[in-house]
């Protein structure tokens, strides 16, 4: 169990801690030291960074330090933790509110898909100069 401590609006629940806690199981049997500073404490931290947009150095002193929140953060990002972690939130939200565990359809934004690459500012620039020059435009 963390250490008690006054709670923030961005810790996890109990809830969410149970559901995504098996993700931040690390066997020690190999060797190696267990850490100084509880994961789902660590994880709370890096929420309350996200949420209120501090900087690192300004994390509250009730949280672990910035520097091993920051290289936790960097770490699970790398091995890809947060996706499964959103994965298995997300997952449980939607059972809770009555549908599929996972989504059935996705709306892409054209907006966000990259077209070509280099080619096509010019092949239009210089399509709209042959409509200039032969009078179309």
């Amino acid at each position: 169990m963390h250490k008690k401590r006054g709670g923030y609006p961005t810790d996890l629940s109990d809830n969410e801690w149970g559901l995504i806690e098996s993700l931040f199981k690390v066997s020690y049997i190999k060797g190696g030291r267990p850490p100084n500073h509880n994961k789902r404490e660590i994880i709370n931290a890096i929420f309350y960074i996200l949420r209120t947009g501090c900087q690192w150095r300004y994390l509250p002193n009730d949280l672990p330090p910035w520097k091993t929140v920051y290289t936790y953060m960097r770490n699970w990002k790398v091995a890809g933790l947060f996706e499964k972690m959103n994965f298995l939130l997300t997952k449980d939200t939607r059972i809770k509110i009555g549908r599929n565990p996972e989504p059935t359809a996705a709306i892409v934004d054209s907006q966000s898909i990259k077209t070509t690459e280099k080619g096509a500012l010019k092949v239009t620039t210089e399509l709209r100069k042959s409509k200039v020059v032969k009078g179309i435009l």
